[in-house]
């Protein structure tokens, strides 16, 4: 529409100096013409600016020289407003980025906890709350990304880095930080009508200094770590050695024990039955032995060399 409103004015521009023409030359068709191509390109103006286009992703608050601010944004489409009495501002309600780094010469300072000095980049994903476009558009206006969000940003990050130390911001702290500034963040911009979506700390800089002493300190730690990997392993090699002896040592107790009550037990049975003794007399006898003892009541000896001669 705007391509009209500027045909419009040209229109009116060439009617005037055709008329300012005519009437230095006294010349009633030129004054007409000019006349007629004023009211045409007035009329071409008037009507281009009745309507508004607002475009994909976007809402139009209308102001109304009368009644201020209208509480209901325009949605996207073709609208029809009151020309001159009726202003549409267009507002963004798409998803937005808002990067403060030192590529971009907008790195945020901070303080930690020790007072070292601390650089941030950080990327901010935020939008405008579409049924609330008309109530920012009052409060703070179409400047809202510098006006608000940027110190926002810039406040939350410096206090929350202040309760920090500077070696936990870059190992085990940095995502209890980066999801503190989030909350934060999202809690202080709703009040504005601005829906934070995400924050991503994307570079925390310590000073060199303490970045070096922090890796000799881990360094010195996983050592540290080694060192007692290599007791715990020798600990348990000597457990194990002491339990293989322990057991070692039953299980000779145990032997032990069985052949003792196993002699025992053949002790009993041979004075409960002193036979058995003669008979494994006799059993271990060797062929080459020609004497045989028999257990009679004569106790006498055969001689077995004179029975097998003659």
């Amino acid at each position: 529409m705007t391509v009209f409103v500027l045909v419009g004015i040209v229109v009116i521009v060439a009617g005037l100096a055709l008329l300012v023409q005519g009437i230095q030359g006294q010349q009633r068709k030129a004054q007409s013409l000019g006349g007629l191509l004023m009211v045409a390109g007035a009329a071409v103006a008037v009507l281009a600016s009745a309507f508004v286009v607002v475009p994909a992703g976007n809402v139009g608050v209308v102001f109304n020289i009368f009644g201020g601010v209208q509480s209901r944004p325009l949605g996207e489409g073709l609208h029809i407003v009151l020309p001159v009495l009726q202003q549409v501002t267009l507002y963004d309600v798409r998803q937005q980025e808002l990067t403060l780094a030192a590529a971009t010469g907008d790195k945020i300072n901070a303080r930690s906890a020790e007072g070292l000095e601390i650089d941030v980049d950080v990327t901010v994903l935020f939008q405008v709350i579409r049924d609330s476009a008309p109530k920012l558009h009052q409060d703070i206006g179409p400047l809202y990304e510098a006006i608000r969000i940027r110190p926002e940003v810039r406040s939350q990050i410096r206090d929350g880095i202040s309760e920090y130390r500077a070696a936990d911001l870059i190992s085990v702290k940095r995502a209890e930080l980066q999801q503190r500034i989030q909350n934060n963040l999202v809690e202080s911009l709703q009040r504005d009508n601005i829906r934070v979506l995400n924050v991503l700390l994307r570079d925390v800089r310590i000073p060199e200094t303490i970045t070096q002493a922090i890796e000799e300190k881990q360094a010195a730690e996983q050592q540290v770590e080694v060192e007692e990997n290599r007791r715990r392993q020798a600990e348990i090699a000597a457990q194990r050695r002491v339990i293989e002896a322990e057991g070692e040592r039953d299980a000779q107790i145990a032997r032990a024990e069985g052949e003792a009550q196993a002699l025992a037990l053949r002790g009993e049975a041979l004075r409960a039955n002193p036979e058995i003794i003669q008979l494994e007399v006799a059993q271990r006898l060797a062929p080459s032995i020609q004497t045989i003892m028999l257990p009679t009541d004569g106790n006498f000896l055969l001689d077995v060399r004179g029975l097998i001669g003659r």
